[in-house]
């Protein structure tokens, strides 16, 4: 039974440039007594945790988390400093903005310049004591520039070799500051003390450049915080007053002018104006709101004031809730990414027992000079850092998350995103996904009058109807501009239709089989309507007592865009299948129209049996609409809901297309595959520098700053190589997943 003392808690952590930053405040609280459940994100720059309040204070956790050399605060509250510090540079000099204080609202905040950082001070500083050092040597030498060189190498390696011994004492002996501090003064010990003051310069240098990528890959997802303004225009009574969005709560009305953000979820309570979405689901064409329509915070208001009844709380709204589901998103990690992170847990150590054995091996038994091999190994040494490679996976999800969510494509994940690369088989479910999800008239036969008079009488009988044919009816008449009379006794013949006296005529709208037993619907025209059924349609006939008007057909059209998805899926090897609880014979009409396999007649069970019989020979991506298809999306190895920003769009399923358009299922997949091409990418730098290096240090070719500089460098690469996902867009060409494929079977 759960402590009543724990609580979960959470913090923004600053200073977190790479993946070992992550492992580094980890440890530090995993071993602290009474926590648990220990989550840190990278990207998001958070800590969370389960804290036992009878084991240990609040106060405590910070301590160690400072310790360390992280800038730490409340989840939205202002960072502090690090109490570390070092002889002349503060030994948190690697926590960026760590004494910056931020704006009210953490993800806004403006990053400061570089040099007013912390790791930019430490910079410079190093810069300058090396310059000092240079110039004492041209100018004097001998003694005088040695002991300069070495004046500097300590004063700039001080706070890194603290930090490196507060690491050390909580049990993180293995870590980049540690092989730093020792090749630093194994060089001075061997006399290279002008090398060992350029890698401390160079390595501040290499933390700067981290700073920057890591903050430049976090800016994706404040973009996205920014797209809701910071104020309101508030209706209050007769008066309008400006107010922070922030604070705007449910049910109050604001103002929204003509080029204006919208500050809040909210639904048109008066006007009349086109809405750009664009900015929250990437669909480029402003939609027209009216009154009941709904509108999404940081959409654009392109034509004329609107007014809108707050339906969300800023902190709920469809963009915060987009910003939550991104950051949470960097807990769900992707195999690969495990796997790495298991790597470089034994890569770091064996580095470090490689370095031990080339500094001790060739002089005891080839009678090598000793201070070649030790210099040799001490270059091993910071070769031995897994930055590079530990970054490479979170540094390109990161990117892609953040891609994707500019364009409406949401994605829970490095593993859905590894699932989804993978996918060679896409189960559409039909209503409301392949299809509209409401009927339309299709055909109209006019029989004994206009089709205007046929629409006119049909329209008259089903005015007030519920049901979906009635009302697809009424909207074709009105489509036309089709005035038709009000009805009198009125009713309906349940499963069958509905009757009305029409100006003194009673007339009838129901199944063809009353037109039949009627007497009135007959050879050719009967055969025509069997005719328009096998097609999948729904046919009604409108008829009097003594004569046929004609014959409506209905059906739930496919969307505009199925054809085009179905195809643009095949282009990529990808196959699909359509998953329908409906009749095989209106199952059959929709796949040819589109061009996909199908299986029809499944009750939610079967759909879930269905899927279980795919997923054993398939990689099967699930497309459902988030509500009735629970159960299926759960199934599949990777399940998309359709649906523009609803709760249960965002929040089932392992990703969602916000914009309701099938053709985002393409540009999902082509997001996914391109994301593991660059991951893959990555961890090739990663590895071939370090490999490279490795064998030029042993090889005596390449020596202590070429090797920081392969360290510090490769991080940096494998970073800026992510950030090209930022700009990734749905129309870049497919590439095909490795192996061979198998088409879905046919039914």
């Amino acid at each position: 039974m759960e402590n009543d003392d724990t609580t979960l808690e959470e913090w923004r952590v600053t200073g977190m440039d790479c993946g070992s930053c992550a492992t580094k405040l980890r440890g530090a609280v995993e071993r602290l007594p009474g926590i648990s459940e220990v989550d840190v994100a990278l990207m998001a720059e958070r800590l969370r945790l389960r804290r036992d309040g009878s084991r240990i204070s609040r106060g405590e956790v910070e301590k160690a988390v400072r310790g360390v050399g992280f800038g730490l605060s409340p989840k939205d509250g202002p960072a502090t400093e690090s109490p570390v510090r070092g002889f002349v540079l503060p030994a948190d000099a690697y926590s960026d903005n760590a004494d910056i204080p931020p704006q009210k609202e953490t993800r806004q905040q403006e990053d400061p310049a570089w040099y007013q950082t912390r790791k930019g001070r430490m910079l410079i500083g190093t810069g300058l004591l090396l310059a000092a050092a240079w110039v004492v040597e041209l100018s004097t030498g001998g003694p005088a520039a040695q002991w300069a060189f070495i004046l500097a190498t300590l004063i700039g390696l001080a706070p890194v070799a603290k930090k490196a011994l507060i690491l050390a004492r909580a049990r993180m002996p293995f870590t980049i500051e540690m092989l730093m501090s020792i090749a630093a003064l194994g060089a001075l010990v061997i006399g290279a003390a002008g090398e060992a003051a350029l890698v401390v310069f160079l390595f501040a240098m290499g933390e700067m450049l981290e700073g920057l990528a890591a903050g430049k890959a976090r800016d994706g997802i404040r973009a996205l915080a920014e797209l809701v303004p910071k104020s309101a225009r508030l209706v209050v009574g007769s008066r309008i007053r400006e107010v922070p969005a922030a604070t705007l709560s449910i049910g109050q009305v604001v103002q929204v002018r003509p080029g204006d953000r919208v500050p809040a979820d909210g639904t048109v309570i008066s006007g009349t104006s086109g809405v750009d979405e664009s900015p929250v689901t990437g669909e480029s064409i402003p939609r027209l709101k009216e009154a009941g329509a709904e509108v999404f915070a940081g959409s654009v208001n392109t034509e004329a004031e609107l007014r809108l009844s707050v339906t969300r709380a800023a902190e709920d709204n469809t963009i915060a809730r987009i910003i939550r589901l991104v950051e949470e998103a960097e807990t769900a990690r992707a195999p690969t990414e495990r796997f790495i992170d298991r790597f470089s847990r034994w890569y770091m150590p064996a580095v470090v027992g490689m370095a031990v054995l080339v500094a001790v091996l060739p002089p005891l038994f080839a009678d090598a000079n000793w201070e070649t091999w030790i210099y040799r190994a001490l270059a091993l040494l910071l070769i031995g850092c897994p930055c590079a490679l530990v970054i490479s996976v979170p540094a390109s999800i990161a990117s892609a998350l953040s891609a994707g969510a500019r364009q409406g494509l949401l994605m829970k994940g490095g593993a859905v995103i590894e699932a989804a690369a993978r996918t060679d088989l896409v189960a559409f479910d039909k209503t409301g996904t392949l299809t509209e999800g409401r009927p339309q008239v299709t055909d109209t036969v006019a029989v004994s009058g206009t089709v205007e008079e046929l629409l006119r009488i049909a329209a008259a009988v089903e005015t007030g109807a519920s049901h979906p044919l009635g009302q697809a009816i009424l909207a074709r008449a009105e489509g036309i501009g089709v005035d038709w009379p009000e009805g009198a006794e009125a009713g309906a013949i349940p499963g069958q239709g509905a009757f009305a006296t029409i100006e003194g005529v009673r007339w009838t709208v129901g199944a063809p089989r009353l037109a039949i037993e009627a007497g009135i619907l007959t050879g050719e025209l009967a055969e025509q309507a069997e005719a328009l059924e096998a097609e999948g349609k729904t046919v009604v006939a409108v008829f009097a007592s003594d004569r046929l008007l004609g014959l409506l057909a209905l059906r739930d059209e496919p969307r505009e865009d199925a054809a085009q998805t179905v195809a643009n899926l095949g282009g990529m090897g990808v196959s699909a299948v359509m998953l329908t609880g409906d009749n095989a014979r209106t199952g059959a009409a929709i796949a040819k129209q589109i061009g996909l396999d199908y299986r029809a007649e499944l009750l939610p069970e079967d759909k879930v049996a269905a899927l279980r019989e795919l997923t054993g020979r398939h990689r099967v991506m699930m497309i459902g609409d988030g509500i009735n298809d629970a159960p299926a999306l759960a199934t599949a190895h990777v399940g998309i809901a359709m649906g523009s920003g609803t709760d249960v769009a965002l929040e089932t399923a392992d990703g969602a297309l916000l914009r309701n358009r099938l053709m985002d299922v393409v540009a999902q997949l082509r997001l996914a595959r391109a994301t593991m091409v660059n991951i893959r990418q990555n961890v090739a730098i990663a590895l071939g520098l370090k490999g490279v290096f490795l064998i030029t240090t042993v090889l005596g070719i390449t020596g202590l700053w070429i090797a920081i500089l392969a360290d510090t460098g490769a991080t940096v690469l494998v970073t800026l190589n992510a950030l090209r996902l930022l700009g990734f867009g749905p129309k870049q060409r497919p590439r095909a997943p490795k192996g061979p494929l198998r088409a879905a079977p046919a039914e």
